[in-house]
């Protein structure tokens, strides 16, 4: 690999498709499972505390504050979206996947329809 551009280092990085040697988040001499065999939860433990923001956006409206001001219980507020439009679903501020509101035993939830490919 060569570079075009002055100053700039060449460097080698390993492809996804080789075999780099991880250290299990259980402690020193624990590898991960050969491929094939299943990962347990405990595999992920260290990733479980990271705090993640989840957003699903039903649409969008503009107001005035003093409109804003006048809302209360039971006010309908329009939206620019469609009943029965996808809604748009972010991770930390970031699109990621459109979905469906869904009733689940008298509660709210989201299905994903669609994941989206990240931008690059």
């Amino acid at each position: 690999m060569s570079t075009d551009k002055p100053g700039m280092k060449e460097m080698n990085l390993p492809h996804l498709t080789d075999e780099i040697d991880v250290m299990a988040p259980g402690g020193e001499g624990q590898a991960y499972p050969e491929e094939g065999q299943a990962r347990g939860a405990a595999d992920l433990e260290s990733v479980f505390d990271v705090p993640v923001k989840v957003s699903a956006v039903l649409g969008r409206a503009r107001m005035g504050v003093g409109d804003l001001l006048k809302l209360g219980p039971g006010s309908v507020l329009e939206l620019d979206r469609k009943v029965g439009e996808a809604i748009d679903i972010y991770v930390n501020d970031r699109l990621v996947a459109r979905g469906e509101v869904v009733l689940v035993e008298d509660k709210l939830g989201v299905t994903m329809t669609e994941i989206l490919k990240g931008e690059k």
